[in-house]
């Protein structure tokens, strides 16, 4: 990948100047760098990068220290515990942790990406709401209309259970996820990987919706992450009334630090 016009892009998508109200959040992920760029409650724009290397966060951090202008706040959320310093060397930024969100029942070791992701999705559809997040890993996790956490799940995303399988093994080849589902009784060795990792992925996603429904029936099921488009497009293809009840949105995670920024005001 050209990390100079990734760092260029990144730089032309930061506001120049920013406002009284702007601010930035900043979620990083296990793959990922994912970006908000807000003026008070308004998303101008979202957008996502690879991680960066050091010298390329201190090209943001000029960028954002600009000498015209009071530097925008910077909300962070990381999964990775080694990219935070990077970030804290802005003078303005906020380490997000799960004890400032106002929701119950939250554990330790739980991923602040998840915690906030249900905590956007519950305000932005309400509360009680299952969040399924296809990322790198696949998550799911459910709070009841309390704001409790009631729990969830976690497994390799599509993604990683494909690499796994390439580099874990001596024969099998290195598989992209299809548009369209593959034929589920397959005649050729990627068609099958593709095959057995697709269905039983849908096949969960279901029972786990399913399930949820049985406790809270009128939950609200949302859907985010990478990996979100294709997996609505494959349940809409294989179970279509399941495709229905759930609402794709991929900012699931910033509507969450939108309330805790205007919980903050």
């Amino acid at each position: 990948m050209d990390t100079t016009k990734v760092i260029g892009g990144l730089l032309e998508s930061l506001p120049t100047g920013a406002k009284k109200d702007d601010w930035i959040g900043l979620t990083i992920g296990n793959s990922r760098l994912h970006w908000a760029w807000f003026t008070k409650e308004t998303l101008q724009k979202s957008w996502d990068t690879v991680h960066l290397i050091p010298s390329e966060v201190e090209q943001v951090i000029r960028k954002l220290t600009s000498p015209n202008s009071e530097p925008p706040p910077l909300y962070l959320a990381s999964v990775v515990p080694t990219q935070i310093p990077l970030w804290q060397r802005y003078p303005a930024t906020h380490l997000i942790t799960l004890n400032q969100l106002p929701l119950k029942g939250l554990y330790p070791t739980l991923g602040i990406d998840r915690a906030l992701a249900v905590l956007g999705a519950g305000e932005k559809l309400g509360f009680p709401v299952l969040v399924i997040d296809a990322g790198t890993a696949l998550t799911f996790t459910g709070a009841d209309s309390q704001r409790s956490l009631i729990g969830g799940a976690i497994l390799p995303g599509f993604r990683l259970q494909l690499q796994s399988l390439a580099q874990k093994t001596a024969a099998l080849p290195t598989v992209a996820l299809p548009e369209a589902l593959p034929p589920r009784w397959a005649l050729q060795t990627d068609t099958a990987i593709e095959s057995g990792v697709i269905y039983t992925v849908l096949a969960g996603v279901r029972d786990f919706i399913e399930q949820w429904r049985d406790r809270f029936p009128n939950s609200q099921i949302a859907l985010t992450g990478g990996d979100s488009t294709i997996l609505l497009t494959y349940l809409k293809t294989q179970f279509s009334q399941t495709a229905t009840e759930i609402t794709a949105d991929p900012n699931l995670i910033f509507w969450g630090m939108q309330r805790l920024v205007l919980r903050a005001e």
